[in-house]
């Protein structure tokens, strides 16, 4: 005999979270590839390496990166193309992590 139970109530905590997730931009699928390669909005990549175009977010992950795939040449920092410097993005658009929208 089911239905006896009382029915489950969500929390406000829980509640709040779903709405979160729903509406934050979290990089992920389709819309979140420009934000990983860092082409367009700046995204998630602001480093490229010079030798196989493979993106990184800072200096020190690229550093590792380079030191696993390319350990035969020497790192050297200046070399690295930060991609935020030669892409001027606009204001306007919305960076990854930022709330998207506030639908409720």
């Amino acid at each position: 005999m089911t239905g006896k139970a009382k029915p489950k109530k969500h929390t406000a905590k829980e509640i709040a979270a779903k709405i979160d997730a729903a509406t934050t931009n979290r990089g992920g699928g389709k819309a979140g590839l420009a934000d990983r390669s860092g082409v367009e909005k700046g995204g998630h990549a602001k480093y490229e390496c010079p030798l196989c175009k493979v993106t990184a977010p800072d200096v020190k992950s690229m550093q590792i990166h380079h030191e696993a795939r390319h350990p035969k040449i020497p790192f050297e920092e200046d070399k690295v193309i930060n991609l935020h410097a030669t892409i001027a993005s606009e204001s306007s658009k919305a960076r990854p992590g930022i709330r998207g929208s506030h639908k409720k």
